[in-house]
């Protein structure tokens, strides 16, 4: 993929060193979930490349780009500007990436959250976030990598059941949304139990 290697060296000047070993890592994460799981690797690899491409935006510009473009921010976003780095993400990605393929659009702007009832590529850009060979802060990682390989759906609910218990032990307070996608992913597991 020609425009891979354009958009590393477009990026690496807007990322300080460990934040682009980081995406290296993601990208390369989602590519071998996409192959675990026959989805497009391209696709995958381009998710995981740009999926942290508004990080540095400063948190006024975030919610400038957020408003030009009729993106909705909610009250903890706007409180703390830095989660919508997925959401911006998605209109640079588009803007001046030039990405027009919606999929891995829709990817990257829910990526930190989660989403109810997400596709292939949400989930496997969602895991390589926090699998990915750099990390190793969070509990349970070696469980949550096997588990990435087994099935994504359950990947997914652990990682929010993980991230929600940790935030729940900080007393911040807690994207709706991600406790919105934990109840869709658990609910799910149960009903599929019950059958």
């Amino acid at each position: 993929m020609k425009d891979l290697e354009k958009y590393q060296k477009k990026l690496q000047r807007y990322m300080d060193k460990s934040r682009y070993q980081h995406t290296l890592g993601v990208m390369y994460t989602a590519a071998s979930l996409a192959m675990a799981y026959q989805y497009d690797i391209d696709k995958a690899m381009l998710a995981g490349l740009l999926h942290d491409c508004a990080k540095n935006v400063p948190h006024e510009k975030k919610l400038e780009l957020c408003k030009k473009y009729q993106v909705e921010v909610t009250d903890i976003e706007r409180e703390n500007p830095f989660l919508l780095h997925a959401k911006v993400g998605a209109i640079i990605a588009r803007k001046k990436y030039h990405v027009k393929d919606e999929e891995i659009l829709h990817a990257i702007a829910v990526h930190t959250t989660g989403a109810p009832n997400m596709n292939t590529l949400d989930m496997i850009l969602f895991i390589a976030d926090y699998i990915e060979p750099g990390r190793d802060k969070a509990k349970n990682l070696g469980q949550v990598r096997k588990m990435a390989y087994q099935n994504l759906e359950h990947t997914v609910e652990k990682i929010l059941s993980d991230t929600l218990n940790y935030l729940n032990g900080k007393s911040g307070r807690i994207d709706p949304t991600t406790e919105l996608t934990y109840q869709y992913y658990k609910n799910r597991r149960e009903l599929a139990n019950e059958h």
